[in-house]
């Protein structure tokens, strides 16, 4: 009888899986090349910014449903009144001795820092190693591609972050920005930012 030996010897594949893993990461975040705008946005409010006007006196806030997604010459009629600490009001008439406000006028604003990257990922760390050790047994065995490890990781961290966002109520918006919005959450208001938090596998 001849006597047949499998080579079962793995070593070879576990070490192109080693360098195809080191070779790879996975971003999380808003990228530029999807929404230039909604980077500005996500980076003002992860980490806060002092915003001035640059080319005019004040910075038009919209102060009303009405005025939400428009600007101050979309309007006839709107007059001026400053206000005690040197900001000022559009508005317009409404009725007799009555004013309804469509834009706040102010010198500068503090938009206050709203972490919902970083601090999810803080937040997550540990349960992002255990399912990061999991996967990774995973793609050993040969059922998951290093490719797939990377996205189940993004997918995780995404599916976070947006209950972050969705969940988050301080710093609370003023309440004009509330006014306008017709919600209170400060990090929801059309949805497009949540909706543009993404993920990529990129090579190291």
């Amino acid at each position: 009888m001849a006597l047949q030996i499998k080579d079962d010897n793995n070593i070879p594949q576990l070490v192109k899986i080693i360098h195809e893993m080191k070779s790879k990461q996975v971003e999380i975040g808003v990228f530029g090349d999807d929404d230039e705008h909604m980077v500005m946005v996500a980076s003002v409010n992860e980490f806060g910014m002092d915003i001035k006007p640059k080319k005019s006196k004040y910075l038009t806030i919209p102060a009303n449903k009405k005025a939400k997604g428009k600007s101050a010459g979309d309007f006839n009629n709107l007059f001026f009144i400053e206000t005690e600490n040197g900001n000022g009001l559009l508005a317009k008439e409404k009725g007799k001795d009555q004013i309804e406000v469509y834009f706040v006028l102010v010198k500068s604003v503090t938009i206050p820092e709203r972490s919902f990257i970083r601090s999810t990922y803080d937040e997550e760390e540990n349960k992002l190693v255990r399912l990061a050790d999991r996967l990774l047994v995973q793609v050993l065995e040969g059922n998951l591609t290093v490719e797939n490890y990377y996205g189940r990781i993004g997918e995780y961290l995404i599916s976070k972050i947006q209950a972050t966002m969705k969940n988050m109520s301080s710093p609370p918006n003023s309440g004009a920005t509330s006014e306008a919005k017709g919600s209170s959450n400060p990090l929801i208001d059309t949805g497009r930012l949540r909706q543009s938090i993404t993920w990529r596998v990129t090579n190291v």
